[in-house]
């Protein structure tokens, strides 16, 4: 049985699924669809076309799906999608998509987003990632899964941060980071591997072949993605593998100290 305050506004048209709580002074979009299990607490709104999944955690004066901040966008129908079990703490910032980014933010599941942090337009968020406090994503930046970023860092739009990638708190990002590195400073630079996620999900071996596929990309001094796509020839392992195709297909460039120039 959902537990819903006669102090909430909620839009008629709203869909509100079973066991959902809504504090006080809480605002509810008639475009909106808030999925079973989701607690909403005091002075969070809702707008637009927001679809929020099962069990969502969403703390205090949160705002979700307020129009983009993009000039451009002039009252198109986006929206931003959800999915299951986040955690979406105080004053947080989640914006919706635009035309010119597909119309759609999307995040997926069992992620944590601490208190401050803003997701702007057209981002991809995957599962299990963690953004600490006033962690800024610009438009269009997408992340895998397990991905870490820390405190006060802003990441520029458009950049892509692969799988199990961590970014250190108090950084500036404005290129893609590789699956399974980190990187810290300002301008962030990879730093190496992200060895203490790795250890917590990946096995001895894979650890060890990755260390050998970074070293050869990253400290050979020889042509990035000429190595990437001799290891992509010689590896089996379907991490090195993600890794290199990484590499070979970035946009914006992969922010590393280049040896021996």
């Amino acid at each position: 049985m959902s537990k819903i305050s006669e102090l909430a506004i909620i839009e008629d048209g709203a869909v509100i699924g079973k066991d959902v709580e809504i504090a006080p002074f809480c605002f509810i979009s008639k475009d909106a669809t808030i999925g079973d299990g989701t607690t909403i607490a005091q002075n969070s709104c809702i707008y637009g076309k927001t679809t929020i999944g099962k069990n969502n955690r969403i703390f205090s004066n949160a705002v979700i799906g307020s129009i983009p901040q993009d000039l451009k966008f002039n009252g198109e129908d986006v929206e931003l999608i959800i999915g299951d079990d986040n955690t979406i703490r105080e004053f947080t910032l989640f914006n919706p998509g635009t035309k010119g980014g597909g119309g759609k933010t999307i995040i997926g599941n069992h992620n944590l987003f601490m208190g401050y942090v803003h997701l702007g337009h057209d981002v991809i968020i995957g599962n299990h990632c963690i953004l600490a406090n006033a962690a800024t994503l610009a438009g269009h930046v997408e992340l895998g899964d397990y991905v870490v970023i820390g405190g006060m860092t802003p990441v520029h739009q458009f950049v892509h941060i692969g799988d199990y990638a961590m970014v250190g708190g108090a950084s500036a990002l404005a290129q893609d980071v590789p699956p399974f590195c980190m990187a810290e400073g300002n301008r962030a630079t990879l730093r190496g591997l992200n060895l203490t996620g790795l250890r917590r999900n990946l096995s001895r071996d894979d650890i060890n072949v990755l260390k050998s596929a970074y070293r050869e990309l990253f400290e050979s001094g020889k042509p990035l993605k000429d190595t990437a796509s001799e290891l992509l020839d010689t590896t089996k392992n379907h991490n090195v593998i993600d890794l290199c195709n990484f590499v070979i297909k970035t946009k914006r460039g992969i922010p590393f100290e280049r040896k021996g120039v």
